[in-house]
């Protein structure tokens, strides 16, 4: 059974993330933290931020992944994952910049990206901690409905689901992309401990059918009821259908 940790809002369920998160570092300063972006971890890195200016939390050998990309943005695009990571982990938490990696670069096939980002993460030793989202498909990363448990980073064409759910970063539906680079299920499910965030009343279908129903493809955060060590951080609306 996956722990669900129910907070009062989002910025509680934020503040605990952080903390658990700051006390890995403290023990482990050359941990390595896997990275999600959107809407749902923002916080958690801002929470993480103040923490360690507050309390001289040493962040300079801390390693960090991101879980996925669009194909098809610029790297300096404002909705490419790249600048998000840049902007609100490397910056905000003050990560030297070559420990932090995010999948696909410009100027680099995608076959190879892919086949180098997966060797990388487990030559540095595998994610001592995966920071999740979850769509409202179920999807985990950008790993869609259908993807096999077993996957490793691979290109991901974009459900219309998931593309209407990240319609709200763009100014038209037709800027929207398409194709993802992704970490696969097998890659996240390596990680040592995960925390998955999920807010608002749009994630309580996904979080109740990855929770308390059966693990299936058709539903990736499902498989997450195999792993030895994962909880779900919910605000009380994400949580309303336990």
């Amino acid at each position: 059974m996956i722990d669900c940790k129910v907070f009062a809002d989002k910025a509680a369920a934020s503040v605990w993330a952080a903390s658990q998160i700051c006390d890995m570092i403290r023990d482990n300063p050359t941990a390595n933290l896997g990275v999600a972006t959107g809407s749902s971890p923002a916080d958690v890195y801002a929470e993480i931020a103040r923490q360690v200016h507050a309390d001289s939390i040493d962040v300079t050998r801390l390693r960090a992944f991101a879980l996925d990309e669009y194909l098809g943005l610029d790297t300096t695009h404002p909705q490419s994952y790249h600048y998000f990571i840049d902007e609100h982990v490397t910056k905000q938490i003050g990560l030297a910049p070559q420990n932090v990696r995010v999948p696909f670069a410009e100027g680099h096939s995608t076959g190879d990206v892919i086949d180098d980002y997966d060797a990388e993460i487990a030559d540095a030793g595998g994610i001592d901690l995966q920071i999740l989202g979850i769509g409202s498909n179920g999807h985990i990363a950008f790993n869609e409905p259908g993807t096999p448990f077993d996957s490793v980073t691979h290109v991901e064409p974009l459900t219309q689901s998931t593309r209407a759910d990240n319609r709200r970063f763009f100014d038209h539906t037709a800027e929207v992309p398409i194709l993802s680079v992704t970490q696969g299920i097998g890659t996240i499910m390596n990680a040592r401990r995960i925390i998955l965030l999920a807010f608002g009343e749009n994630k309580a279908e996904a979080v109740r059918d990855s929770v308390r129903g059966p693990v299936t493809e058709d539903v990736p955060a499902s498989v997450l009821q195999n792993h030895p060590n994962v909880v779900f951080a919910l605000d009380e609306a994400a949580a309303s259908l336990l």
